[in-house]
């Protein structure tokens, strides 16, 4: 160490010396700094003074730690940060390896917060993150996102440039109503003035967000998921209707409301009335069920679940086959 630095820089060097060896003795912080154990419990003494919780504990494992009530660097996110973070813990997915990345960016602030033992570990998983991407995920452009949650608080409409999954470009003007997160992708449930109805748009397939000086009000007691589930149930390719043996209230516990809906038959029974685009994960979303169904209506469904039966049973060693 220089010979000519100040106390302070001593005291500074002290504090960096304790929190990353936490239970570090005098003796040690003198050896280190090259000054005599009585400077270095001096130094101490001046980071006390300075009001930093440096404790001491006696014995011959003692020594000293910081203590509670240190305050780390105040960490100042932006939206788009703060938002990417959220996205990351929603999907489990995300870019902490890159630095250049919101999530890599506001990753990064926490890390040179934390005491040094700590951020390097954290560094260390963080240079070998290497997640395997979920195919079936959709994750949309934080900064779009963050524009449409800050229009949708804010409560004022927007034009969005949105690309559709045939690739056709178009302008929309909507009431974003709220962000939704359901089944790894990200829906903004809207009412769109451009198509007069209630809309659910992937996030991922808007490429510009321009707010509008209008406002809007949100329909009254809101329930943004179960509202995006029932809409995304309607309006397929593919109309199927379904028997369930069990009543209402069992099986409402085990259909999820993008599915269809659910109406009873009698005590034991009711009906599922959806639409779909896929019949196969339909069929299989039906396996998952607790109780015997039949499909009676979408003859789609039906032969899916005929061709899925012969499958299994052959699968089984069965020679039968449905007819």
């Amino acid at each position: 160490m220089h010979p000519d630095a100040s106390p302070t820089a001593r005291a500074l060097m002290t504090l960096e010396l304790v929190q990353s060896s936490p239970g570090i003795t005098a003796d040690r912080i003198a050896d280190k700094l090259g000054v005599s154990e009585r400077a270095a419990r001096r130094y101490v003494g001046i980071l006390r003074e300075a009001g930093i919780p440096i404790e001491s504990v006696r014995g011959p494992y003692g020594g000293y730690r910081v203590g509670r009530g240190l305050r780390l660097p105040p960490l100042v996110f932006s939206a788009t940060e703060a938002l990417g973070l959220v996205m990351a813990v929603l999907d489990g997915h995300h870019d902490a390896g890159d630095p250049t990345s919101p999530v890599g960016s506001a990753l990064g602030k926490i890390v040179r917060a934390l005491p040094e033992p700590v951020a390097a570990q954290a560094e260390a998983v963080r240079r070998a993150t290497a997640p395997a991407p979920d195919r079936g995920a959709a994750r949309p452009d934080p900064q779009t996102t963050t524009e449409l949650v800050r229009a949708s608080s804010e409560q004022r409409r927007v034009r969005l440039r949105y690309r559709s999954e045939a690739g056709l470009e178009r302008d929309l003007d909507v009431d974003p109503w709220a962000v939704v997160v359901r089944h790894s992708r990200w829906y903004l449930l809207c009412w769109s003035h451009t198509s007069n109805g209630r809309r659910a748009y992937r996030i991922d397939r808007v490429h510009a967000v321009e707010v509008l000086a209008d406002g809007f009000v949100a329909p009254v007691d809101l329930d943004p998921v179960a509202t995006l589930e029932e809409h995304l149930a309607v309006g397929w390719d593919y109309a199927v209707e379904v028997l369930i043996e069990a009543p209402l209230a069992t099986a409402a516990r085990h259909v999820s409301r993008n599915l269809g809906r659910l109406e009873p038959v009698d005590a034991d029974t009711c009906r599922l009335i959806g639409t779909t685009s896929n019949p196969w994960w339909y069929v299989e979303q039906l396996t998952a069920l607790p109780a015997a169904f039949r499909i009676v209506g979408g003859p789609e469904v039906r032969h899916t679940a005929q061709v899925l039966g012969r499958r299994l049973l052959a699968a089984s060693g069965d020679e039968q086959t449905p007819a």
